[in-house]
């Protein structure tokens, strides 16, 4: 036996290998004994080491290290970690494409991902977003179908700018989002020169039940940095790989990435006084009406030990909040709240809390969840119901801020109308240059590239309700007759999508 196991080979459970290259055989020549358990124990975990990719999110890169508290919170939230200025937490981040596959290049044209998760004391708080402020739907109902559109076809496995584009043009309310993703900002040079956004509305709470409304927002401190159309596409062929190897590199050299954390609040009074839906997460606050508020900085100083185990096993849910901080009526959010978790039973199994990247860090779990799949850490012994007399842990009995609701239960629509188009065309019209808008529309006119005329006409009207001049520049670079869009401008809804239906 050796001096030292830890210094030698051995199977899953600790006994020593004695050969690693050579299978056992009868004779020389073979074959195969089925007596060779290391090569049984070998083959049976190599079939078995990949599990389902993420259904969105799929590429990512991700790194630990600490939120620091430099503004107390307190007035708004009751939550641990807002709670005192200086206050350290450790937290783990994670970086993704959203519609792309494992295999896809960094530099491709999507949203980014921008998920953390803190290890709070009072448990793990998840904070999952993009580097996007707004997103192209509002209901949850649409969100299969429009991943449906960013992956591939199910007839020849093929991807089609036909039906990114039919999805959007039947979509107004993504024209926001549609803006933001080809504007230069849709190809982040790197995950360290991006900012990052909760995107949706949550609510804070205070220990007086005082509820507030706020939206995050994280910026990076390195400075915004992006691709042109052309630099992605010849980075995408050089180093398909790069913004994960730029994160890994940057934390090896000690150059360590760090954003600074800002927040806007509105009352419910204020909420109320905004001329659209203030839920609505295809819609951002003005900062004219909600000012950001620096409150932290998140510093990343450590890689992951073991890729599959932290990053592609790491789990983010919108659900997971903590004392002090819940959800807001957004359809979207609401729907995620339930996504997420599910997504991660069906991926990871029923304890993929218990793997060490998801696991609270600043308590100990305590639940009456037990056994399925993987199961580890649990009580010994002791009762798995509530209420019980038997010593198990009680509720916290915390009292949640009471927030009316009204209405009837019903499939309220919400109609197509000018609020879909005027922060798109605000952010075109204001806050662009002329070479960032030139750009603009010389990556929407690349991306229609082969897509039917139909649809085309369709997405051309989108963009002159936003602002006709770019509409007019659009047609004539994809080979559309503008005084067609102009006629088809003034139709409804409805009435167009009846007039390009075939």
């Amino acid at each position: 036996m050796p001096d030292d196991p830890k210094k030698h080979l051995t199977t899953a459970f600790g006994a020593p290998v004695i050969e690693d290259n050579i299978s056992q055989t009868a004779g020389r020549g073979g074959p195969i004994l089925l007596q060779d358990v290391v090569l049984l124990e070998k083959l049976a975990h190599f079939g078995r080491e990949r599990i389902p990719e993420r259904v969105v999110h799929a590429k990512g890169a991700g790194a630990f290290g600490t939120f620091t508290l430099n503004e107390c919170m307190s007035k708004y939230t009751c939550a641990d970690l807002f709670n005192k200025a200086g206050k350290q937490t450790e937290c783990f981040l994670r970086f993704s494409t959203v519609g792309g596959e494992r295999g896809f290049a960094d530099a491709d044209r999507d949203p980014r991902g921008f998920a953390m998760k803190f290890y709070t004391a009072e448990g793990n708080y998840d904070l999952v977003g993009n580097n996007t402020p707004v997103f192209f739907i509002r209901d949850p109902m649409k969100f299969p179908d429009f991943i449906h559109t960013q992956k591939r076809r199910p007839d020849n496995n093929l991807h089609d700018n036909n039906i990114k584009w039919d999805f959007w043009s039947l979509t107004p309310e993504s024209l926001h989002q549609v803006a933001i993703l080809f504007s230069d900002r849709g190809v982040p040079a790197n995950f360290r020169t991006m900012h990052g956004f909760g995107s949706h509305t949550y609510m804070w709470y205070n220990s007086k039940e005082e509820v507030f409304w706020v939206k995050y927002h994280v910026t990076t401190d390195q400075g915004i940095r992006s691709l042109t159309r052309q630099e992605a596409k010849k980075l995408s062929g050089d180093d398909p790989d790069h913004a994960l190897r730029d994160l890994w590199e940057a934390i090896e050299a000690r150059e360590y990435p760090s954003w600074t954390v800002n927040v806007q609040i509105l009352t419910p009074e204020q909420v109320a006084k905004l001329p659209f839906d203030p839920f609505d997460v295809t819609k951002v606050w003005p900062h004219a009406d909600a000012p950001l508020i620096p409150v932290g900085t998140i510093r990343l100083d450590r890689n992951p030990g073991n890729y599959f185990e932290d990053v592609e096993q790491s789990a983010f849910n919108p659900s997971s909040f903590v004392p002090g901080i819940g959800p807001s009526p957004d359809k979207l959010l609401q729907g995620r709240l339930f996504s997420y978790h599910d997504t991660h039973l069906h991926r990871l199994g029923a304890n993929y809390h218990q793997i060490p990247v998801n696991q609270p860090r600043g308590t100990k779990a305590a639940t009456y969840e037990r056994d399925s799949y993987m199961v580890s850490g649990t009580p010994v012994g002791g009762p798995n119901y509530w209420p019980n007399s038997l010593g198990g842990p009680p509720p916290l009995r915390l009292r949640y801020p009471e927030i009316p609701v009204t209405g009837t239960a019903a499939r309220h629509p919400v109609e197509v109308g000018p609020v879909d188009y005027v922060q798109a065309e605000a952010l075109y019209s204001r806050v662009m240059t002329q070479p960032e808008k030139d750009r603009l529309l010389d990556n929407i006119a690349d991306s229609m590239t082969g897509v039917m005329d139909r649809i085309k006409l369709r997405s051309l009207v989108m963009f002159y309700k936003m602002e006709p001049g770019a509409a007019k520049i659009l047609a004539e670079a994809v080979k559309i007759d503008y005084a067609r869009v102009e006629k088809l401008a003034g139709l409804s809804y409805d009435q167009l999508v009846e007039a390009t239906a075939k």
